[in-house]
């Protein structure tokens, strides 16, 4: 299979978030591959689990416990991956849920905004510097989510920490651009996923919906070897093409002076539904 440019033996890869799910079936893949791997999470167990699993595989793998909402322990992880060798790509892939409304507690939205948003931007801003000065590919990911486009009722806080981080993955690529494409950016979207949220919320087994870490995995180092920007995933249950839909729904609110979040809205619940229906020429 075709492979991004930075990812190549002997370059360190650097993922947050790496002790389970999309980092950790990452963290594998590039393993395989040859990567030097710096992992880093802020559970320690898992995260010493994860290596061990790694090591058994034959890669090369440095755990950094971190906690990327602290910029002090960022700059700790940059220090760490410089020993290891050249960088050449990181993912910013540490998450937590919201978990809380509009009117959620100061520690909710602090915490959220704090790790699903600030933790990415502090990330590229210790690497990027570093990938800009370099002379090989390079390639940053961020972990976003369909909900940050959506933005379905409920989750607030989420929602926003990841529209922010598409906003701010958007701005990083575009400013970019006068690499030429040696750095890249990529806004890594997946679908439904079986991961450790998933069991949290309580399924035991994977949802026939869901796709595996591994599926989301694969289908991201396809859209970075094509150069994409959105990296789109799909799931058992939502195909490309709905989610397309939805997405075109959403923005045209604006365009057409909708209310707000128009799709679950009663009045228009008839209107999205033949949207939803609708023949495609």
């Amino acid at each position: 299979m075709d492979k991004h440019p930075a990812i190549t033996a002997d370059r360190v890869a650097v993922i947050t978030g790496a002790a389970s799910g999309i980092g950790l079936a990452v963290a594998k893949k590039l393993g395989a591959v040859g990567m030097r791997l710096v992992l880093a999470d802020i559970d320690r167990d898992h995260l010493n689990r994860a290596v061990e699993d790694l090591l058994r595989q034959g890669a090369e793998v440095h755990a950094v416990p971190t906690d990327v909402s602290d910029p002090v322990q960022l700059a700790a992880l940059k220090q760490a991956a410089d020993a290891v060798g050249p960088v050449a790509l990181l993912m910013n892939n540490a998450g937590r849920e919201g978990g809380g409304g509009i009117l959620a507690g100061p520690d909710v939205w602090k915490q959220t905004m704090a790790t699903n948003l600030m933790g990415a931007i502090y990330g590229v801003q210790q690497f990027l510097p570093g990938m800009i000065a370099a002379d090989w590919p390079c390639a940053i990911v961020n972990t976003g989510s369909k909900q940050g486009i959506t933005l379905p009722p409920g989750d607030t806080a989420y929602n926003v920490s990841k529209a922010g981080l598409k906003a701010f993955t958007e701005s990083l690529a575009h400013d970019l651009l006068p690499t030429r494409g040696r750095v890249s950016a990529h806004l890594l979207i997946p679908g439904f996923t079986y991961t450790g949220f998933t069991k949290r919320r309580g399924a035991a087994e994977k949802p026939a919906a869901a796709w595996t870490a591994d599926q989301v995995t694969d289908f991201m180092l396809a859209g970075m070897a094509r150069g994409d920007f959105y990296i789109l995933c799909p799931d058992n249950d939502v195909t490309r093409d709905i989610d397309e839909r939805r997405i075109a729904w959403s923005a045209a609110d604006i365009i057409e002076n909708r209310p707000a979040l128009s799709r679950w809205h009663p009045d228009y619940a008839e209107a999205f539904k033949a949207h939803m229906e609708e023949r495609r020429g």
